[in-house]
């Protein structure tokens, strides 16, 4: 098969090539790709699946020339892709990120599934608007809902190590608030799965079954680096470095992969334990 990744130098990107390509014929794109309609056409023509992944991130102050470019980078690159497609004789399957603060805020102990309606926020309304851009491809478009990646290779995880390794490590505001997560080698299995699934379509949460609240992720983390937890960040501090931006540490999203689950996938680190005993 062969197989399109936009957006293939990031986190997800990089793992996702390097499983596929073992039995793909893989190509990675990054953002020339996205010059124009008939370059990217050039591109993904005769291809047999295209992954967008592309999308620049989110995790930095919020300024409005900041967020023109979150939302560029994923709901117009994906406009141009659904134009690039219809251009196609033979169309190839889709599968677009999203993510998993599509969902409201609810707590660990209420979960969202893939049927669950959408919350409210930027965060929400961005996901909505990419996902709307991501089914005018086809209405068979496998749309993949992300939570929290944790991998050795960089992204939030790595983000958070650091400062634990330290011993700077404690609860994030008040550290209730639920917190969605998948390991690296898990998401790309999931989506290996999906991929080898030929009546796959729709929307899947690519999340841990066991979402946790980032108190007992963190705690987690300090006694697998056998460091303290206690110093805390408050919310004030967040607002102080994050602006606007400091919901994506401090909202409550708890998700399942339902879709998958029920499909039959099992997970190789269903829970925070096994993850940490892999990542460290």
């Amino acid at each position: 098969m062969k197989i399109v990744i936009l957006g293939g130098s990031g986190l997800i990107g990089k793992a996702l090539a390097r499983n596929l390509s073992a039995s793909h014929e893989v190509q990675c794109l990054n953002r020339g790709a996205f010059k124009s309609v008939d370059v990217l056409f050039s591109l993904v023509n005769d291809c047999d699946l295209v992954i967008q992944l592309s999308g620049s991130t989110i995790a930095k102050r919020w300024t409005k020339k900041h967020l023109k470019e979150v939302w560029e980078s994923r709901v117009d690159t994906t406009q141009m892709l659904s134009k690039a497609i219809s251009m196609m004789t033979t169309k190839p399957r889709v599968m677009c990120a999203s993510g998993v603060s599509f969902y409201p805020e609810t707590s660990c102990s209420n979960p969202c599934s893939e049927t669950d309606t959408k919350g409210e926020g930027y965060l929400t309304e961005l996901s909505v608007a990419w996902e709307s851009a991501a089914k005018s491809i086809s209405k068979d478009t496998i749309i993949l809902r992300f939570g929290v990646v944790l991998s050795r290779s960089g992204g939030a995880f790595m983000k958070l190590y650091w400062p634990y390794f330290f011993g700077l490590g404690g609860p994030i505001a008040s550290g209730s608030q639920c917190f969605s997560w998948i390991h690296i080698n898990d998401l790309v299995r999931s989506v290996d799965f999906i991929i080898n699934n030929p009546k796959a379509k729709g929307i899947y949460n690519i999340t841990a079954p066991e979402p946790i609240q980032q108190k007992v992720f963190g705690r987690a983390l300090a006694n697998s680096l056998k460091r303290p937890f206690f110093i805390p960040l408050w919310e004030w501090q967040l607002k102080l470095l994050f602006g606007s931006g400091s919901q994506i540490l401090t909202e409550s999203i708890s998700v399942i992969p339902k879709k998958l689950l029920l499909e039959g996938f099992i997970f190789d680190y269903p829970d925070i334990k096994s993850a940490m005993n892999d990542l460290i």
